[in-house]
């Protein structure tokens, strides 16, 4: 009963923000913009599906070269088909540390990203682990997010001309960032929606960490998309789905911010933030989401977690 009413109040809480009213009312606001990111080369994650999709094609369209990355042959087929020729698929599978090193290592051969989308990402209700022994939300939401974006970053690829825009979500709203939450040991402790939480609340440190590299590094984004309707909401939230499909975002209304955040590099905040149409917002809505782990002790905790498997981890 507990659970539920809180449940109630936090959807209530943010319904008028995140949901699709939230967006019509923002965007009435909106700069009129023609992206143009032509001779740019962009590398989006998680893109043959949803909000990566909608980025991905948003950019090719506005005229960059996107590298897409998932690990559907077909669809990135399929979405390559729809590029008009500046959409190039790489098959990966991004739960994976050893695969996410070779495509960082292989993107970064082939020149300069001028725009990282770490988008990538799912919830899993069930315990799961990978071939590697990381349990697989963890892996694939947050810790090869790090191993792609330092890869490219040690590698040169990413440099002070570079963004990087990582897709958190609403749900960080209800966590204080537990290093130990991050990943489950076992199937008895696995919560996927509380650790998809915790994954979401690390991202926004790790892109506090980014920004405090110094004027050589690349500018790092957090963004939540708002509630948008994609198949990862469908498999993973289907009663949350039902309740609120009618007010959900379009993937395309879910994706403008971050083609918003990579044509206009707005200043970054020294407190951080959480970007959402077009507008810095904070990133914490309670006072129990406070006084978590810092940045510095996220970014020691996935280097350690990455002893022997990423080379410049040590």
């Amino acid at each position: 009963m507990l659970n539920a009413l809180a449940s109630l109040f936090f959807y209530a809480r943010f319904l008028p923000s995140f949901s699709r009213l939230g967006h019509v009312r923002r965007a009435r606001g909106f700069e009129a913009l023609d992206f143009d990111f032509r001779g740019q080369r962009w590398v989006v994650s998680g893109a043959t599906g949803g909000i990566g999709r909608a980025i991905a094609l948003g950019a090719a369209a506005a005229g960059a070269d996107v590298v897409a990355l998932g690990r559907d042959g077909a669809r990135l087929q399929a979405l390559e088909g729809e590029g008009a020729g500046r959409i190039h698929g790489f098959k990966v599978d991004l739960s994976s540390v050893a695969a996410t090193c070779a495509t960082a290592s292989a993107l970064a051969r082939a020149g300069r990203v001028d725009v990282l989308v770490n988008n990538v990402g799912l919830m899993l209700h069930d315990f799961q682990r990978t071939a590697e022994g990381i349990e697989s939300g963890f892996a694939t939401n947050l810790l090869n997010h790090f191993v792609l974006t330092e890869g490219l970053r040690e590698a040169g690829a990413l440099d002070a001309r570079s963004a990087v825009i990582s897709m958190s979500s609403g749900g960080l709203y209800g966590a204080r960032l537990d290093l130990a939450a991050l990943e489950a040991a076992d199937a008895d402790s696995h919560n996927g929606l509380a650790a998809y939480a915790q994954h979401k609340r690390a991202q926004v440190e790790l892109t506090r960490w980014w920004n405090a590299l110094g004027e050589a590094a690349p500018r790092a984004y957090a963004m939540h998309p708002g509630w948008v309707d994609t198949d990862g909401v469908r498999s993973a939230l289907p009663q949350f789905r039902r309740m609120l499909g009618r007010w959900l975002r379009s993937a395309e209304e879910g994706a403008d911010t971050a083609l918003w955040l990579a044509a206009k590099r707005p200043p970054l905040a020294s407190k951080g933030g959480l970007w959402l149409d077009r507008q810095r917002e904070t990133e914490h809505a309670f006072g129990f989401t406070r006084g978590g782990a810092s940045a510095e002790a996220l970014v020691a905790h996935l280097r350690a977690r990455l002893q022997g498997m990423a080379p410049w981890a040590s």
